[in-house]
């Protein structure tokens, strides 16, 4: 199979850099939109929308974090045929893939709406917040399909080792994100609803564009209509794959959602600070993501080909770029958290409550870092399941019973604040013994 993105061949700094380079790229206009998002909702409608906007994005991701790692588990599976060059397979995979995600789509839409109310009300979301919050996330799930196929159709190109086309897309999506929120709320004085309208409609577009390019590539990875459908083995291999990354996903949100139940409990501004601070952390997610994927796919390729120290080499690579990344963005977070956050919202006690999270947690991002970065490791290996162990553990278990057991000890925000280095130092420690006690040579999918 003639393929010029493949990670098998070539130098592996540059391949690595420039998958990463490419995802860093788009991550950085999504999150653009997403902060662009949160300011707009912030300064014309007020932090009372801001904090809706923020309860609702923890939640938001507990949902669809499931869906986001079935997508990652499948362009594992495709990137180990990408590597054999098993042209056959290589399409098997993409449409059972395809069919998962249609399916997935239509699920998360019913989930989406009809439980917003009850799950955001067990979030001790306040009574003037609710309203708003339940809105947004109605409105945001009623557009699950372009959210979902996306992910799904970036996922195939992505596993073959295309990075650049879901940059464009994902530009393209980001102005006409930024371009709606403009004109819906700042023009014409709409509420949060309008910013899940204009998040839904740049997804469906962004969808639109990546199956255009999967429909009419020249590649064995092409995307066929008649083809579409479930092989029972094929999709059995993908959510074995997927369904441990999607947990993964998921366990970490739901503590998270524990933790913002926590965080509802001292007020608007709490939530809309520390929402705001969330937006500003998301920048750091960037490089944690952008070498995340980079690895899996490079590791996917090169263990599905047999090269072992090739794959070794780009581990090493990838870990050292995603920890100094993470150093650097963590030293400028902590010095710029002030005025940072006074673009979202000017309140003094909406910045202090952001500050407070900035100086605990940002001088620990190379812990966070190390986690994600060797959690895609274990993913390329085709071993999800050790990943999702670690995380539903250090970040899911030890969170909500630290919360449940110290919250009505302390009383003190600064509780949310801690929980996050500590488990992300009992993660990092998890994931080192992990990788040193396996044998690559003795890895398949």
């Amino acid at each position: 199979m003639e393929n010029k993105d493949l990670m098998t061949e070539g130098s592996i700094r540059r391949k690595i850099i420039l998958f990463a380079l490419n995802v860093f790229l788009g991550n950085l206009f999504q999150q653009l939109y997403n902060t662009v998002d949160s300011i707009i909702v912030g300064n014309f409608i007020g932090s009372n929308a801001l904090a809706a906007v923020s309860s609702a994005g923890n939640l938001v991701f507990l949902v669809i974090g499931l869906f986001i790692g079935i997508s990652i588990g499948a362009g594992v599976v495709i990137s180990n045929f990408v590597g054999a060059r098993d042209s056959e397979l290589v399409s098997l995979s993409v449409h059972s893939t395809v069919a998962l995600g249609l399916t997935c789509s239509v699920i998360l839409t019913i989930v989406g709406v009809v439980f917003a109310p009850p799950v955001l009300r067990l979030m001790n979301t306040p009574d003037n917040v609710l309203p708003e919050s339940i809105t947004y996330f109605r409105i945001y799930f009623a557009g699950s399909f372009g959210f979902v196929m996306y992910n799904t159709f970036v996922g195939i190109l992505r596993a073959t080792g295309d990075s650049k086309h879901p940059l464009y897309y994902l530009i393209i999506s980001s102005v006409i994100n930024i371009i709606l929120d403009l004109v819906l709320i700042a023009g014409f004085g709409m509420g949060v609803g309008a910013a899940a309208f204009a998040t839904a409609i740049s997804q469906v577009i962004s969808a639109l564009f990546a199956f255009y390019r999967l429909t009419h590539v020249d590649a064995d990875y092409k995307i066929e209509i008649k083809k579409i459908r479930f092989d029972r083995i094929m999709t059995k291999k993908i959510i074995s794959y997927g369904l441990p990354s999607g947990l993964q996903n998921s366990v970490m949100s739901l503590s998270n959602v524990v933790i913002q139940s926590y965080i509802n409990t001292f007020g608007e501004y709490a939530m809309a600070g520390i929402g705001a601070y969330s937006k500003i952390e998301g920048f750091v997610f960037i490089p944690i993501t952008s070498f995340a994927m980079a690895i899996t796919t490079f590791v996917g390729q090169n263990i599905g080909a047999g090269e072992i120290e090739r794959t070794k080499k780009g581990i090493r690579f990838g870990l050292t770029s995603t920890i100094l990344s993470c150093v650097i963005i963590g030293v400028a977070i902590a010095i710029f958290s002030e005025p940072l956050l006074a673009l979202f919202d000017r309140h003094p006690q909406v910045i202090e409550f952001g500050m407070g999270r900035a100086h605990v947690v940002s001088m620990f991002f190379f812990l966070c870092g190390f986690s994600h970065f060797m959690a895609a490791v274990l993913r390329g290996f085709g071993k999800p399941m050790s990943a999702l162990i670690v995380f539903l553990v250090c970040w899911c278990v030890i969170r909500i019973i630290a919360i449940m057991i110290f919250a009505n000890v302390f009383q003190t925000i600064y509780l949310t604040h801690w929980i996050y280095p500590i488990t992300w130092t009992l993660s990092s420690i998890s994931f080192a013994i992990i990788y040193k006690r396996t044998d690559m040579s003795k890895l398949h999918i």
